[in-house]
């Protein structure tokens, strides 16, 4: 399939895709005419880098990763081990960052439970 058609069945745009392969996450054949041409199993790898990139992992580190996960029964799993300590690292540092969030929403709201609430004229 064309780039167009990826884009349309994995629900990312075509800039998106080209900066996909820009990283080295996507890699498509090309045609003589220079036309990238993809697999079908690529809607589910391009969906899994959008997943993976929305969970707060970095290109860089899709790079190292995507080539070690495989699908299971139980669903993804790393087939590399030496990236699992590096996975529960990025997890603690995203929690470290939301409980950070969290402590700014607390100050925010005290924030406002203080301030006179504006008079609409």
């Amino acid at each position: 399939m064309r780039i167009g058609e990826l884009a349309k069945r994995s629900g990312v745009s075509v800039r998106s895709l080209r900066y996909y392969e820009e990283q080295r996450l996507l890699h498509p054949t090309r045609m003589p005419s220079g036309y990238r041409v993809y697999e079908d199993t690529d809607v589910v790898h391009v969906q899994r880098i959008q997943a993976l990139l929305t969970a707060g992992l970095s290109t860089r580190k899709l790079e190292r990763i995507l080539p070690c996960m495989r699908q299971h029964d139980a669903g993804l799993a790393l087939s590399c081990g030496d990236l699992y300590d590096e996975l529960i690292t990025e997890r603690a540092e995203l929690l470290a960052r939301i409980d950070a969030l969290r402590a700014s929403v607390t100050a925010l709201d005290a924030v406002i439970e203080a301030s006179p609430r504006p008079v609409s004229v």
